[in-house]
């Protein structure tokens, strides 16, 4: 009798968009679509020596760490049986091939049609029609870029879901998808614009396929049926790294994009997200990275998920402008908030940052913290964590590097240039945070790495009425904060 053993389903894969009739034709001839791609990249070592380090693939590190296999057999797509730790690549660009089909490319509509045909056959091929692993039956949805679209398509659009296919999907997860269409040079891609399908990322067509209401977003997942926590959003911000188009999209993407998908555009609404310094594809892409296969496999098989988000008390004025403001004069300012979040034991790898060098940070203006009832608190950070990766001790534990500072300050409308000093910072240290359970009893340490070693004892968080753990964080001149952490065990899918 076969065995589905959660959270290890298996895993469909649904690769981005294809423009040109060579591009669909390169995509047809690989077997995996881009998710076998690795990348090498270079760090400086403990001697100072530049080493290599190896990403293989997506693919092969799942095929390595976790025993999962492809869906192919003696040069065919295996269609009898397939164990639950599968990948399978849904290939919906093959029509589109004249070797293969007809040319012509499937609509979003059709590509999910054909994504629920494919979820019931690897059901099929999974439980070979056992009722019992059926219940038990779940797949695990992967896309880059346009794929993202087609599988909201099968989540969303009530002409190809009943019900029954949501049920089927465990979790989603995107990488660099334009859940809210394409931007170029601010404006949005065209409705009547149908060469090459380009029409697909404009907002209007985007809800059409998606059976959202005028009145929703097109980033929305609306009133389904579908946890929008078990949707997963990676976000690129490294524009410069895209060369598509001879580095023309790039330029009218601009500088806050991966080079095609501005990041305001790439995530769904309310979803968890991840934000990576990665272009949208090609040698430095989010696909091929450590660090979007490390946010995957947690997001999938982790068995916590940790928020945080800053709630701002005082941010300090420099005695200048203070002297200012108590001349009477208007003072205005906006704030960047920078976080990055790496696991013990990684190097050079992040789950997440948001920086300023990467045009990626947090901007909250003065306004937005304070004196309204909806004050804005910065989020700074969703992650997944798994006990089952930890090497050392029996606790989970990872460091949150944060940093506050001004874009500047105007006084009566006129922005102050003249004493304003690059790479001063009203807070900046990095915090070592260490998780526990014991006895079903959860408790969270916290230590400040600027004064003190990450292996030292750290304090213990308090934890508030909301069952939200509490960082206090101050400084002599008058920066004060909370790191408010929500922690959440996850149950097996």
């Amino acid at each position: 009798m076969a065995n589905i053993e959660s959270p290890y389903f298996p895993i469909i894969y649904v690769r981005g968009y294809a423009m040109t009739e060579s591009a669909i034709s390169e995509t047809v001839s690989t077997p995996y679509m881009g998710f076998n791609i690795g990348s090498t990249k270079i760090r400086q070592s403990w001697d100072g020596a530049v080493k290599r380090h190896v990403f293989e693939s997506p693919l092969i590190r799942l095929m390595k760490e976790y025993s999962y296999i492809d869906s192919y057999s003696n040069g065919e797509e295996i269609s009898d049986h397939i164990p639950s730790k599968s990948v399978v690549i849904y290939r919906y660009y093959d029509p589109a091939d004249r070797d293969l089909g007809n040319g012509r490319c499937l609509s979003i509509f059709d590509a999910a049609v054909g994504l629920r045909s494919l979820i019931y056959n690897i059901r099929k091929m999974v439980c070979g029609g056992e009722k019992e692993l059926e219940e038990k039956f779940k797949v695990y949805l992967v896309a880059h870029s346009m794929g993202g679209l087609v599988c909201r398509c099968l989540i969303q659009n009530d002409g190809i879901n009943d019900g029954t296919i949501r049920k089927l999907i465990s979790k989603v997860f995107t990488y660099a998808t334009p859940h809210n269409g394409i931007d170029m040079a601010r404006i949005n891609v065209p409705s009547f614009l149908k060469l090459w399908d380009m029409n697909n990322f404009n907002r209007n067509n985007i809800k059409e396929y998606l059976s959202l209401p005028d009145n929703e977003k097109a980033n929305s997942l609306g009133d389904k049926e579908f946890n929008v926590d078990d949707f997963f959003c990676l976000v690129g911000t490294n524009n410069k790294d895209y060369k598509v188009a001879n580095g023309l999209s790039s330029l009218f993407a601009g500088e806050m994009s991966d080079g095609l998908v501005r990041i305001e555009n790439a995530t769904v609404e309310k979803s968890p997200r991840a934000f990576v310094h990665k272009s949208h594809s090609g040698a430095y892409g989010i696909v091929n990275s450590e660090e979007g296969y490390q946010n995957l496999v947690r997001f999938f098989f982790g068995d916590y998920r940790a928020d945080g988000e800053l709630a701002v008390e005082a941010l300090p004025l420099p005695p200048s402008i203070h002297a200012e403001k108590n001349q009477g004069k208007t003072i205005k300012a906006s704030y960047y908030f920078e976080a990055a979040v790496a696991t013990r034991g990684s190097f050079d790898c992040f789950l997440t940052e948001r920086r300023r060098s990467n045009n990626s940070a947090i901007i909250r203006q003065y306004s937005e913290l304070f004196g309204n009832e909806n004050n804005r608190n910065p989020k700074l950070f969703s992650i997944f964590l798994d006990s089952k990766k930890i090497t050392t001790g029996d606790s989970l534990k990872f460091g949150v590097e944060l940093s506050i500072s001004t874009t500047g300050y105007t006084v009566n409308g006129v922005l102050n240039t003249t004493r304003h000093i690059e790479g001063e910072y009203l807070y900046r240290d990095t915090i070592s945070i260490e998780i526990k359970n014991k006895d079903n009893s959860t408790s969270l340490q916290y230590v400040f790495t600027g004064a003190e070693s990450s292996e030292s004892p750290g304090s213990i968080a308090v934890v508030n009425n909301l069952g939200k753990y509490q960082i206090p964080l101050k400084t002599e001149r008058g920066f004060k904060a909370e790191l408010i952490l929500s922690l959440h065990p996850r149950q097996a899918a």
